[in-house]
C-alpha cells in the first residue's frame, strides 16, 4: 500500500482564490503584523504571509520593532493597531523577546481583530464550540480532512502534541466533529499503543521520527503537521516509511504548511466580517 497523497498546496490554491473574492466584497482588508527582533525563522515566516495576503488583494501593513523595544512600547504599538479602523486583524509574531511577556502581549490584541486566534476570549469560544475565528494550523488540518472526505462521526481520532496552537484546538474540533479523541504527550506512556488504534492521526510534536510505521494502523489518515529543517532536509514529525502503511498521508512540504497560511487568511476575513457586521 501507498497512501494517498493529500495536497494542502493544491487546496491551499483554492482557498486563496476564494478569499480573493471575499477581500474583493467587503471593499478590502487590512492585515497587520508585528516582529520584534531579529528570529531569522520569523522573519521568513512574516515574508511569506505578506506574500499570500498581498496575491489575495490584502494590505498588509508592516511593523518591525528593534530587540530593544521595552514591553510598554510594543504593547503601546498593539493598541495603536487596536484602534485603527484601517486594520481589520492583527498578527504578532511569536516568538517575541525574552523581556517581554508572551501572555500580556496575547492579552493586548483586541480579540475581533486576533487573527491567530491566541486571545483567551477566542480561545473559551472554541472551547464552547461556537467559535469564529479559529487557530489557522488546527483548521488546516480539518479542512485537508473534509477535501479528502474523511468520515470523522465516530472515528477513532488521536493527537499527539499539546500545543496551544496546534494540539489542543485540534482536539477540540475533531471532538466537535464527533470523533472519539485521545490527545498524547510527552508524557505519554507506550505511545504506539494508543496509535495503533487511530484511524485519523495528527502528529504535532516539532520532533523528526516521533511516529514511525510500526506505530500506525493499516489505512490510517496520518496528518503530519511538523516542519523541522535537518541535514537531510524539510522533514515532518512522522517517518516517511509511514506511507507505505497509511491509506491517506500528508507530503512534508507541501501539507499542512501551505493551509496554515491560508487558514490565517481566512481568519483575516472573518475578522473583518465580525467588526463591520458587529
Amino acid at each position: 500500500m501507498t497512501a494517498i497523497v493529500m495536497d494542502g498546496k493544491a487546496l491551499a490554491e483554492k482557498v486563496r482564490a476564494k478569499i480573493a473574492e471575499d477581500v474583493a466584497a467587503l471593499g478590502g482588508l487590512g492585515l497587520a503584523t508585528v516582529l520584534v527582533g531579529d528570529d531569522p525563522a520569523s522573519h521568513i515566516y512574516i515574508e511569506l504571509k505578506h506574500k499570500a495576503a498581498t496575491a489575495a488583494g490584502v494590505r498588509a501593513v508592516d511593523v518591525r520593532m528593534p530587540e530593544a523595544t521595552s514591553e510598554a512600547e510594543l504593547l503601546a504599538k498593539i493598541d495603536e493597531l487596536n484602534n485603527d479602523d484601517t486594520v481589520d486583524a492583527i498578527l504578532v509574531q511569536l516568538p517575541v523577546p525574552d523581556h517581554i511577556s508572551e501572555d500580556k502581549v496575547i492579552r493586548a490584541v483586541a480579540p475581533e481583530k486576533d487573527v491567530d486566534c491566541f486571545h483567551p476570549s477566542n480561545v473559551g469560544e472554541l472551547a464552547l464550540g461556537s467559535a469564529v475565528l479559529i487557530p489557522a494550523t488546527a483548521l488546516g488540518v480539518m479542512e485537508i480532512l473534509q477535501e479528502y472526505n474523511v468520515p470523522l462521526a465516530g472515528a477513532e481520532a488521536v493527537v499527539v502534541g499539546r500545543s496551544d496552537i496546534v494540539g489542543k484546538p485540534a482536539a477540540a474540533l475533531l471532538q466537535q466533529a464527533n470523533a472519539t479523541v485521545t490527545v498524547c504527550h510527552s508524557r505519554t506512556k507506550d505511545l504506539a499503543a494508543h496509535t495503533l488504534r487511530a484511524d485519523v492521526l495528527v502528529v504535532a510534536t516539532g520532533r523528526p521520527g516521533t511516529v514511525t510505521a510500526d506505530m500506525v494502523k493499516s489505512g490510517a489518515v496520518v496528518i503530519d503537521v511538523g516542519i523541522n529543517r535537518t541535514d537531510a532536509g524539510v522533514v515532518g514529525d512522522v517517518d516517511r516509511a509511514v506511507a507505505e502503511v497509511a491509506g491517506m498521508m500528508t507530503p512534508v512540504p507541501g501539507g499542512v504548511g501551505p493551509m496554515t497560511i491560508a487558514c490565517l487568511l481566512e481568519n483575516a476575513v472573518r475578522c473583518a466580517r465580525l467588526r463591520r457586521n458587529g
